[in-house]
């Protein structure tokens, strides 16, 4: 197991390594130059103080060997400067990112807790009214793309009812639920459109474990319903689901860009929009670059999921 985290973790530092290259060279071939805007925000720069700040940032450069010169610093942990809020990149992402962690989390943490439920009780209950409307929850919050959600949700309980705000983060507000209202709708459309896809295939799973001969064998055996069901077919049906969880993390961390946009959440994703509009380098690398290795170290940990969900899963070669 050991040898098989440390494979794992060598991987994702160099998928980090090439991502860093891939990102960093579409970033620098995208349309638009920083000295523009600053000559835009400044007509009265020369065209030699143009020239300089050029070289100050290196854009004098060709893009590989800025590319070098910003991996050599990054090894040594300068992360670069923002040329938007004239501070270092980590400093303006770290209370970000942890606005962001707040807002995937519990959005992961409900999508978990209403969706495999939801899953397991339809499977018991295929083909009945249950059933069916859990597929339609799940197939309507599968189809239902994040940004038209946030739009109706806005429309629904920000404008209509009036009920939360329509944007913001609560920063300035001095109560618990005056910070928290401002997470309601943001979570809410994570959430929804985070659950269809776990809950129809967890539903698919446990159809198939509850089909399984060793779930008639232990019927037969005598054990109750419950125990079969949920310490036998669960079980088993949860190691495929694990797979479709990490898989879905990815989704959820470009879900909460689009949402923290939609509601002006001040959050890494609206960071990086922000920084991507004004060209903003550095900071929409590193921000990218962390959304990367959040979804690498769920990936990670939904491998070492695996081995204790079914104990029979060994990792490193060795035998079962």
């Amino acid at each position: 197991m050991l040898r098989f985290l440390i494979g794992r973790l060598i991987g994702a530092l160099i998928v980090l390594l090439v991502m860093s290259l891939v990102i960093y060279l579409l970033i620098g071939l995208m349309p638009g130059d920083p000295i523009d805007l600053m000559f835009q925000a400044d007509p009265t720069l020369t065209p030699e103080d143009l020239a300089q700040l050029r070289a100050v940032y290196g854009l004098d450069q060709p893009l590989l060997s800025r590319y070098a010169a910003w991996l050599g610093n990054a090894l040594q942990g300068d992360f670069g400067f923002s040329r938007s809020y004239r501070q270092p990149v980590l400093e303006i992402l770290a209370p970000r990112m942890v606005n962001t962690l707040w807002l995937m989390g519990i959005s992961f943490v409900l999508s978990l807790a209403i969706a495999i439920p939801l899953g397991v009780l339809a499977a018991i209950r295929q083909n009945g009214p249950l059933d069916l409307g859990v597929n339609v929850v799940a197939l309507a919050g599968y189809s239902m793309p994040v940004f038209w959600l946030a739009l109706l949700l806005i429309y629904l309980f920000a404008v209509d009812l009036a009920w939360l705000p329509a944007g913001g983060s609560g920063i300035d507000a001095q109560t618990l639920w005056g910070k928290a209202q401002f997470l309601v709708l943001p979570v809410a459309a994570l959430t929804l459109t985070g659950l269809g896809a776990i809950t129809r295939f967890t539903r698919g799973e446990m159809i198939e474990a509850l089909r399984q001969d060793y779930v008639r064998t232990a019927r037969a055996k005598g054990l109750s319903y419950r125990r079969v069901v949920m310490g036998h077919a669960f079980r088993n049906a949860m190691i495929p689901v694990v797979t479709i969880v990490a898989l879905g993390f990815g989704t959820l961390v470009s879900g909460a860009l689009v949402v923290e946009t939609m509601f002006g959440y001040l959050g890494m994703g609206k960071l990086m929009f922000d920084s991507i509009l004004a060209n903003d380098y550095n900071v929409a690398l590193v921000g990218l670059l962390i959304a990367t290795l959040l979804t690498l170290v769920a990936n990670i940990i939904a491998d070492i999921a695996y081995a204790a969900l079914d104990p029979r899963i060994r990792y490193g070669g060795g035998p079962a």
